[in-house]
């Protein structure tokens, strides 16, 4: 029997998290679903299979790197459910987010959810909480333009979108999640779920927190003409979320997390890139 969600998960060199997010994954109340994990030319992971039977877990194994958008594209030529659902690997499903999108989703084609930003240390074998922000903004399609509020991990949408959207843009790299919620945004209907069931692995730290944007300006550019949105300034992450126009359309949400530590099989003996 054919799936009826395929989980997409592009993964390098970070197998603790990995374990963790297939934790996440087995905890979910609604089991219909494959995990794709694409493993982009880093080491092997196959243990994963091992450590959680119960799931449905197929790995792709690729003989380069390709970078995070064509391994997800090529996870998606593997799916098989009529439905696609994001998870990085770093990233964290709530037990109840498969359920509740699925429920949300009737009468729309794609649904994303709000999240909490999280900071980790790595301690005995598990990624420790260090800080949390909740993620909650208003779906406003004008704004979106402008901003990008939308978290890919957790969203749920109809495969058959890709269909007429064709593949993820590579081109895009570090804005290829802006470029598709705008592509699919324009021909279908998207709603957001307030509930804050993603735990999205952010730091405040090193490169997230860098005034150096500018790497990242030929990208946005690239965005910017391929969409029609006029000139966007590269600026840090969290001083965007300072802007007038982006507070204002912060909104309520249902916190979902206790705030402790999800853990894994991977065992308390086990550290930062290491499997065996």
């Amino acid at each position: 029997m054919e799936p009826l969600v395929s989980v997409l998960t592009p993964t390098y060199n970070r197998p603790l998290a990995l374990c963790e997010m297939l934790e996440g994954l087995r905890r979910q109340t609604v089991q219909d679903f494959e995990a794709i994990v694409v493993n982009d030319a880093g080491e092997p992971v196959d243990i994963v299979c091992r450590l959680y039977p119960e799931l449905d877990i197929r790995i792709i194994n690729l003989s380069e790197n390709v970078k995070h958008c064509r391994a997800r594209n090529e996870g998606l030529k593997a799916a098989r459910g009529s439905y696609v659902m994001f998870c990085d690997d770093d990233d964290l499903l709530l037990p109840r987010h498969l359920e509740r999108m699925l429920d949300e989703i009737s009468g729309c084609d794609l649904v994303y959810s709000d999240a909490e930003i999280v900071g980790y240390r790595v301690e005995d074998g598990r990624r420790v909480p260090l800080s949390r922000l909740t993620f909650a903004y208003r779906y406003d399609p004008q704004g979106m333009r402008e901003f990008s509020t939308f978290i890919p991990s957790g969203c749920l949408y109809k495969k058959e979108i890709h269909d007429v959207i064709g593949p993820f843009d590579d081109e895009m790299y570090h804005y290829w999640d802006w470029d598709f919620i705008l592509r699919v945004s324009a021909r279908w209907r998207v709603k957001r779920v307030p509930a804050a069931s993603v735990l999205y692995a952010f730091s405040q730290e090193g490169d997230n927190a860098s005034a150096d944007t500018e790497p990242m300006r030929p990208y946005l550019d690239k965005l910017c003409a391929k969409h029609g949105l006029g000139f966007l300034p590269t600026k840090n992450f969290f001083l965007l979320l300072e802007e007038e126009g982006v507070r204002g359309r912060k909104a309520d949400t249902e916190i979902q997390w206790d705030g402790m530590p999800i853990g894994s099989r991977c065992g308390a003996d086990r550290q930062e890139g290491r499997t065996e």
